[in-house]
């Protein structure tokens, strides 16, 4: 099976961001990290690559400090590293576009447990930096929150880990990195599944 005639010749990419605060206008987007999954005939749906960004703060942005207390991110540590939000943008989209090419998807929708939290700053920092035609969906995206409430009758990511059979260790949670890769861990085992009891009907 083909991944671009599974999703409507979108490819699901799953991103978790961190961030200063909850509103996206004015919050800085502190860190996001995309997972890539495909189709393996074998193995079935697993994630293959993830790209990590740490970013810098916006002009005059605002950084809760309960925000940094709770993920743990030091925005002036010396070995951050990170990119500014065009720099940021102008990578990811590389490689968007050649995960696209790869897999003959037209488009990336966005997976995310609470997905509306991340679109909502991809969205925001899109349009804060004007940039026009990026390849991943503006407004549709698939919720792992809602489907592990289907599946596993959870809807807290660390819950619906557990409930998957899937390792979580709390203290490495909220990073993006490790976020997004679990939730790419889960979202793959819904896929798994429900193929598996799909071809059964």
């Amino acid at each position: 099976m083909k991944i671009s005639q599974r999703f409507r010749g979108f490819l699901p990419v799953v991103v978790d961001v961190e961030t200063g605060g909850f509103d996206p206008i004015r919050d800085a987007l502190l860190e996001v990290a995309f997972v890539f999954i495909d189709y393996d005939e074998l193995r079935g749906w697993q994630r293959v690559a993830t790209e990590n960004y740490h970013i810098e703060p916006f002009e005059n942005s605002n950084i809760d400090p309960n925000a940094l207390s709770f993920n743990k991110i030091d925005p002036n540590h010396p070995f951050r590293f990170a990119v500014d939000e065009g720099t940021f943008f102008e990578d990811i989209k590389k490689k968007l576009l050649a995960h696209l090419s790869q897999v003959d998807c037209k488009r990336a929708i966005l997976v995310g447990h609470n997905a509306s939290f991340d679109l909502s700053f991809i969205n925001a920092a899109l349009k804060r930096n004007k940039i026009l035609k990026f390849p991943l969906h503006s407004f549709s995206s698939f919720d792992t929150a809602t489907l592990s409430g289907v599946f596993f009758g959870q809807t807290v990511l660390a819950r619906a880990m557990s409930s998957a059979k899937l390792k979580w260790n709390p203290s490495q949670a909220h990073s993006a990195v490790y976020d997004a890769e679990g939730t790419a861990d889960l979202f793959c085992k819904i896929l798994n599944l429900w193929d598996s009891c799909s071809s059964k009907l």
